[in-house]
């Protein structure tokens, strides 16, 4: 299970720490792909093949669901953790999140999302002004 807020820095080669909680659910390996929001989303790898057997399955005659079918799966690259816990985020990737020099690891139950920092903080803000209502929409799901 991913929880909680961690900050992060991108080094010269590209590498950035995963936080050290959600590592060893990771157990080495993960895939990283195209989000939402302009975020970057980071599975474990039995996450990543529930995720992408749904998508796989979802009729190819519908637009949309070949739209999300192709963010999420041509996006998507497996990554290996190394020793010191780092990946390497691929240069496509970076660029659509408009990920630089900061990113922040969010902890989402399944997944972790990456986002730069900026739009990170932008979004946190945004969203939690708008928390009552959110909150009351969620209710008439049962949450």
């Amino acid at each position: 299970m991913f929880i909680g807020e961690y900050e992060a820095s991108i080094d010269d080669k590209g590498r950035v720490a995963v936080p050290t909680k959600f590592r060893t659910t990771l157990k080495g390996k993960a895939v990283v792909t195209r989000g939402l929001d302009q975020s970057l989303f980071l599975y474990p790898q039995a996450e990543w093949k529930v995720m992408a057997e749904k998508l796989a399955s979802l009729p190819i005659s519908t637009a949309n669901t070949r739209a999300f079918s192709r963010l999420m799966l041509a996006g998507a690259m497996e990554c290996d953790i190394d020793k010191q816990g780092r990946i390497i985020l691929p240069g496509y990737l970076k660029e659509f999140a408009g990920v630089a020099k900061r990113v922040v690891f969010a902890g989402l139950y399944n997944r972790i999302e990456i986002w730069s920092e900026e739009r990170w903080k932008t979004y946190k803000s945004e969203t939690e002004k708008e928390s009552t209502a959110i909150a009351e929409q969620l209710g008439s799901l049962g949450v």
